[in-house]
């Protein structure tokens, strides 16, 4: 896919991830509409890029319509969708209290937060971005888009205290190639990346033993990734056009531990 001239929306964009990711597509040639919660970031990310902040909430489908309903109005139809929104958590399915041995079990509404935010929301725009590609006339190459989703490492070896993430980045992997071969006949690709440990702002508030010890874990090289090297592998699956169905991970050959 020759990107120069195309449209995108990047989920999440306004910091880590999507931030970098962003900014890369921008870089390329590419006009980005930005879909995040933070303003004030997100405004100006988007003016650094010369790109359209559009304030999303992915959870909500009237929010997400207006998002895209602005960031077509700014930019025309995207080609490119990156879903980089996403939260955690840390809870365990049911645990004795260390102080007065009192039991308790993973609250469900925390849970059903994390799933309606990744995977459902990731979802809700693949399916609204998609039939807006739909309505696009295909490239020279045939393709008429492409669309890439953020799994994550724990999507397959998911530490205690994080049954809720697991399955929501589960979910997004396993969706792949079903929507790939939903959206095959009318030339839009679909993939997923699978970041390990990561130099975001989440990652960044640890202190800095923690963050000194999960680097050691990394055997190699021995430190987080660079959100610039995420973006990059985006970059990739957006140009490559053999490239389509397809989950990968990006760790440093990680494996998480139990805990």
């Amino acid at each position: 896919m020759e990107l120069k001239g195309l449209a995108a929306v990047v989920t999440g964009g306004a910091s880590g991830l999507g931030e970098a990711t962003a900014r890369l597509l921008a870089a390329n040639g590419v006009t980005v509409a930005i879909f995040d919660l933070n303003r004030a970031a997100g405004e100006a990310v988007a003016a650094a890029i010369g790109g359209t902040f559009c304030a999303v909430d992915v959870t909500d489908d009237a929010s997400v319509d207006a998002g895209f309903a602005a960031a077509r109005a700014a930019q025309g139809q995207e080609r490119i969708l990156v879903n980089c929104a996403g939260t955690g958590n840390a809870i365990k399915t049911a645990a004795r209290s260390r102080k007065d041995g009192t039991i308790r079990h993973f609250p469900l509404a925390d849970f059903d937060r994390i799933i309606q935010i990744n995977l459902v929301g990731t979802f809700r725009c693949i399916a609204k971005s998609a039939a807006g590609m739909l309505a696009l006339d295909p490239m020279a190459d045939g393709e008429r888009g492409v669309i890439v989703n953020t799994a994550s490492a724990a999507a397959q070896d998911g530490q205690a205290g994080q049954a809720a993430y697991s399955a929501s980045k589960g979910g997004i992997v396993s969706l792949t190639l079903p929507v790939a071969r939903d959206l095959m006949d009318d030339g839009i690709r679909v993939n997923a990346i699978l970041p390990g440990i990561f130099n975001t702002p989440l990652m960044n508030a640890a202190p800095d033993p923690v963050k000194d010890s999960l680097a050691a874990s990394i055997p190699f090289p021995k430190r987080f990734g660079d959100p610039a090297e995420y973006a990059s592998l985006v970059l990739e699956m957006c140009r490559n056009s053999y490239f389509n169905g397809e989950h990968v991970r990006l760790d440093g050959a990680i494996r998480m531990a139990p805990r």
